[in-house]
């Protein structure tokens, strides 16, 4: 199960990221504005953040299966509709399958990790998260291929045939019956657990800011290269790919560190240094700057997505993992959301140094609110 759901996880985030690199590409072949991209891409995070809670609350009373092989199945109509339909809309309508497709799956899949790997739990989750990275990795290669040989929509029938595959042989493989049960959504108590102490209302809107950061920096990093670096796309999708390789490494160190030791202190560490890289960043022009930034970025907030997943499963009840982990990964990725309209927008009219200014702000601030919970307990 550890193997199938991160090799679907990997796949479907292959999907996601190639449409970063692709992104000038993409402005080009529809006739918008960064500005309009940035909103179009924060419509398919804002379904997925929508489907989180219910996605994992569903899969709590149900079971994981009936939630986890639906949703692959609307992830190959939505990546074959990236592939396929033609204009602003037809985009639109493919990020918005994507986006729920991709809900139903990632709580309910993480949620069974948690099951699985009890003592274990960060080590398995940053496994798992590290297919986000293997995704990039394969995103990048994906894009430099099309941008030479086809288009932008080259790569999204592949990648919706490969899930095609894996949601066969999970369906196949997995021991859990389907169950469908009834429909309503207990949302005050799950928000009473979530926000149960200060301490926990501080750490969702620590990692929600932490979320906002990504969204930015992620979709937008290739198209920065571009413009603001003078990169061009295969050298940016290139750079693009050092952040994945760094992450499928620091990821399941991270979480096995975090079995360990107290996680929060090793999500601060992480963000300050995620923090000074993003700054230095902004401000050096020369290249072997640039990739000592990128490492350094990649390193510190690659760290933190094992932890913010193991951290809340900490906090949960064993019955209530996947309705808590969805209600408090909704408002992160309604974070991470805004964070592309939030770039696209000072980008396109102030600058992409004072779109990433805020980005840093954002990871200090995070850091702050992990550091104050630290300190006081």
């Amino acid at each position: 199960m550890l193997l199938s759901v991160s090799l679907a996880w990997a796949v479907l985030q292959t999907g996601r990221f190639v449409l970063s690199p692709l992104l000038p590409a993409i402005i080009e072949d529809l006739q918008i504005t960064e500005a309009t991209a940035g909103v179009a891409l924060a419509v398919l995070q804002g379904v997925y953040a929508i489907t989180q809670y219910p996605g994992g609350e569903y899969s709590d009373r149900w079971t994981r299966a009936t939630l986890i092989v639906p949703g692959l199945a609307l992830l190959v109509v939505g990546f074959a509709t990236f592939g396929i339909a033609g204009g602003l809309v037809g985009f639109l309508v493919a990020a918005v399958v994507t986006g729920v497709g991709k809900g139903f799956f990632a709580i309910p899949s993480r949620a069974l990790l948690s099951d699985l790997f009890v003592e274990r739990r960060g080590r398995a989750l940053g496994v798992y998260a590290a297919g986000t990275d293997l995704g990039g990795l394969l995103a990048s290669g994906l894009a430099v291929l099309a941008l030479t040989y086809g288009t932008w929509r080259t790569p999204f029938l592949p990648i919706a045939a490969v899930l095609g595959v894996l949601t066969v042989l999970f369906a196949v493989r997995s021991t859990e019956g389907y169950t469908v049960g009834p429909a309503t959504l207990d949302v005050s108590g799950t928000l009473r657990r979530v926000l149960a102490s200060p301490a926990q209302r501080r750490t969702i809107v620590a990692f929600g800011l932490f979320y906002f950061m990504v969204g930015g920096f992620i979709t937008f990093f290739p198209t920065y290269l571009i413009q603001a670096k003078g990169f061009d796309e295969q050298l940016a999708s290139a750079t693009f790919a050092i952040v994945f390789l760094v992450g499928i490494t620091i990821k399941p160190v991270s979480g096995s560190l975090s079995d360990r030791f107290r996680r929060e202190s090793i999500a601060i560490v992480g963000l300050l240094v995620a923090a000074g890289s993003l700054a230095v960043l902004s401000f050096v022009d020369g290249r072997a700057f640039i990739f000592l930034a990128v490492v350094g970025l990649a390193l510190g907030y690659k760290m933190e997505f094992p932890l913010a997943d193991a951290i809340i499963f900490d906090n949960a009840p064993e019955e209530d993992r996947g309705a808590d982990l969805g209600a408090a990964r909704a408002f992160f990725l309604g974070a991470n959301a805004i964070g592309p309209a939030y770039v696209g927008v000072v980008a396109t009219y102030l600058s992409y140094v004072a779109a990433f200014a805020g980005l840093v702000v954002a990871l200090v601030v995070a850091a702050g609110l992990l550091y104050w919970d630290v300190r006081v307990q």
